[in-house]
């Protein structure tokens, strides 16, 4: 077998939306957790625009004796930093924090995938505790990511468009190599085996992880594709799994 390239991950997450078809049920179970995660957020963002003008005046206490335009102007300025400040970070861990309420959710998906696709669900799961760990990890990586994007973003001309596009690529893929790890795992593959296991199939992984980034993009869109992510990365695991039972020996 061929490694599997960037277009066969974008078709893997087309299996994934074509089993909300198939098991409505099963799938719409799976879009809980982005809820839960999602209503935290705009709770969040109720309370802290609710707030913010009380929280800059207590930060900016030195203020109270300035002309009142110029006083204004620092407050508003700096709320509107804060606000966007909150956004930004709460969309680079959405998907760690979706992934660390979601954890049985999303096992009991990719063990139906595994059922259906032929054979038994491997192991016993992550567990709480690795699932939280693994979430813990890929939100200080996304952080680490807008950061990058960031400073890529002051870049005159083209750093706003590399950025962009650098960001949504680099967190696709980190999002695909960890809902692919899942499965894995389960069968007590370690990171450096799974690492070694998916070395080929970079492509695929990429194409995977970009489709569901963009697809994040859209309103309430990773409420959708999150267990459709799911799916399509354990049919990746999978695939990648036999191809490397198929390879011949020496």
């Amino acid at each position: 077998m061929t490694p599997l390239g960037f277009g066969q991950g974008v078709a893997y997450l087309g299996r994934g939306f074509a089993m909300w078809r198939r098991r409505p049920g099963l799938m719409a179970l799976g879009m809980v957790p982005a809820l839960i995660v999602l209503v935290v957020v705009v709770a969040a963002l109720v309370g802290l625009l609710l707030t913010v003008d009380d929280l800059v005046g207590w930060a900016t206490p030195f203020a109270d004796g300035w002309a009142e335009v110029a006083r204004v102007a620092l407050r508003v300025g700096l709320g509107v930093l804060v606000v966007l400040g909150f956004l930004l970070v709460a969309s680079l861990t959405f998907t760690g924090l979706t992934l660390a309420v979601g954890d049985p959710f999303y096992e009991r998906i990719w063990r139906e995938t595994e059922t259906m696709l032929g054979g038994e669900a491997p192991g016993d799961g992550l567990g709480f505790w690795c699932s939280a760990r693994d979430a813990g990890v890929l939100v200080g990586l996304g952080l680490l990511t807008g950061l990058l994007v960031l400073l890529i973003g002051l870049l005159p001309v083209v750093g706003a468009v590399v950025g962009a596009v650098l960001g949504v690529v680099v967190s696709g893929r980190l999002l695909a190599a960890e809902l692919v790890s899942r499965p894995l795992e389960a069968r007590g593959i370690d990171r450096h085996g799974r690492r070694a296991l998916l070395r080929e199939h970079r492509a695929a992984l990429l194409g995977l992880g970009t489709a569901t980034q963009l697809c994040f993009l859209v309103p309430l869109g990773a409420v959708v594709v999150m267990p459709a992510a799911v799916v399509a990365s354990t049919c990746l695991a999978r695939d990648a799994l036999d191809a490397a039972a198929a390879r011949p020996v020496g």
